[in-house]
């Protein structure tokens, strides 16, 4: 993607650990379910593309594989609940949205990301009559991170974020390469049996 290109001002809130791992290419996929004062009572998947907001409110460093703890640390370290920015580093395209309702399912996935079993079991169980949105992102880098202004209603732990003010677009590059992208994401759908 180049600069210049039309880009949704939407953005989907994620743990900030989780936003690092998908801009350093550690990982694809994010997992949904809807935040708990989502507007809708599930997860609806808004825009196909989108920003990478970094949510720091809910982040539990037992529910991240021990590898990645040290780094929800890092994301701590430039973070402060007064701030009046909110640093945007990343942009991403869903390439696939896959429901999984089964424990057993997503189990074959515990390779493929940076979270726990248990945290990934508490999303497949929270709102049980809802499946748990697996999405596919091909993750892309800002060549300079935007520095949106904090808005009031960017706050709480909801899903979607709608960008109030006007961004620069800037440049961006894909963090994986599209045989890299296309091979984690065999690897994914071959788990998976799709």
């Amino acid at each position: 993607m180049t600069e210049g290109l039309t880009r949704q001002a939407i953005a989907l809130k994620e743990w900030a650990v989780s936003v690092m791992a998908l801009h350093e290419g550690e990982q694809i996929i994010v997992m949904r379910k809807g935040g708990i004062i989502e507007e809708t009572r599930d997860f609806q998947l808004l825009s196909q593309s989108f920003y990478l907001m970094p949510a720091y409110e809910h982040q539990r460093k037992e529910l991240l594989k021990e590898a990645y703890r040290d780094g929800m640390d890092e994301t701590l370290s430039e973070w402060s609940p007064e701030a009046e920015t909110i640093k945007l580093s990343a942009y991403a395209v869903v390439e696939r949205d896959i429901e999984i309702t089964d424990q057993e399912t997503l189990d074959k996935l515990r390779d493929r990301h940076i979270w726990t079993d248990t945290f990934a079991e508490e999303r497949l169980k929270w709102k049980k009559k809802n499946p748990l949105h697996l999405m596919l992102l091909r993750v892309y880098k800002l060549e300079e991170p935007v520095y949106a202004p904090m808005r009031p209603a960017y706050s709480g732990c909801k899903s979607w974020v709608r960008i109030e003010d006007e961004m620069k677009q800037p440049a961006m590059s894909p963090v994986l390469t599209q045989a890299q992208f296309d091979k984690e994401t065999d690897r994914i759908l071959s788990a998976l049996g799709i």
